[in-house]
């Protein structure tokens, strides 16, 4: 199958970008509360790679300070989780996936500290010019003012998450570093759920729907998404896949308008401030890649 995906690399790279724009679909979809929600996806996703590593040998190959270091990463990809759909659920598929897309702007910020770097004069004006826009959209939506607050929130997150991801990317294999972090969501969730006195997980069965849409989630939008992108990464250059992903949130928007019709219908103003935002992501990418 790899060898297919490799040869028609192109194709495949949009194709798992389409993939990952239906995470935001699927938050839509399933009846599940946030926290459930976040902890079915990633106990699936932690059992199939789990399965998977396992058949390659590679199941305990993990030094002990690699593997607390990534459980600590994985604590923001869980919180991020938990924000992305919880933003969703209070207000939009399109509210959500616009407001990740600022993730451009909060790495803007942070690269520099992290990396001790200078702050470019680009990476300014492109900020500011985003939080602009965001302006724009949220004046034209007031009514979803806390799909915004979380939607930013998962942003920021994302974006420490995938600073610290760098740190053992290289060292590590994408798919043990993201079974451990499913691992680590699953007993910060574990935790938070037996503090409240909420066994449901635990005790209680689902609906075949929402486990349908669970098991997709978290087999084919989350496990072998990372399995595919690491196959990939060897086909294209890191720009091409950086600004393939870039073009997520345009995918999610056109799915959940298909999928959701009227419900997912904003306003002009809406889409021409997020048509800006996700236009200053893509000039971003370009830039840095002309560097």
């Amino acid at each position: 199958m790899y060898h297919i995906l490799a040869k028609h690399k192109l194709t495949s790279l949009h194709i798992m970008v389409v993939i990952l724009g239906l995470t935001g679909v699927f938050g839509k979809l399933i009846s599940l509360g946030t926290i459930h929600l976040v902890w079915y996806r990633m106990g699936i996703a932690f059992l199939s790679l789990a399965i998977f590593l396992a058949f390659k040998k590679q199941l305990f190959s993990v030094n002990k300070k690699d593997f607390l270091g990534i459980l600590g990463v994985g604590a923001l990809v869980t919180f991020h989780w938990l924000f992305f759909f919880e933003s969703i659920k209070v207000s939009t598929v399109s509210v959500a996936v616009v407001c990740l897309a600022t993730s451009s702007l909060f790495s803007a910020l942070i690269e520099p500290l992290f990396f001790k770097r200078k702050l470019l004069g680009y990476e300014v004006v492109m900020g500011g010019i985003v939080i602009i826009a965001l302006g724009f959209v949220m004046g034209a939506e007031t009514k979803y003012i806390w799909g915004y607050f979380y939607g930013i929130m998962a942003a920021l997150l994302g974006t420490l998450f995938t600073l610290f991801n760098a740190k053992y990317i290289k060292k590590v294999g994408a798919a043990q570093i993201t079974m451990i972090e499913m691992l680590s969501g699953l007993i910060i969730i574990s935790g938070i759920l037996l503090l409240q006195k909420d066994y449901s997980v635990f005790t209680s069965t689902i609906s075949i729907t929402d486990f349908s849409y669970l098991f997709i989630l978290g087999t084919l939008c989350t496990a072998m998404v990372f399995v595919w992108m690491t196959e990939i990464m060897r086909h294209i250059t890191p720009f091409s896949l950086i600004m393939a992903i870039n073009l997520e949130p345009i995918y999610s928007i056109i799915l959940a308008l298909l999928i959701f019709g009227n419900s997912e219908l904003m306003s002009t103003s809406f889409y021409i401030g997020s048509t800006i935002i996700i236009g200053i992501v893509l000039l971003d990418g370009y830039l840095k890649n002309k560097q």
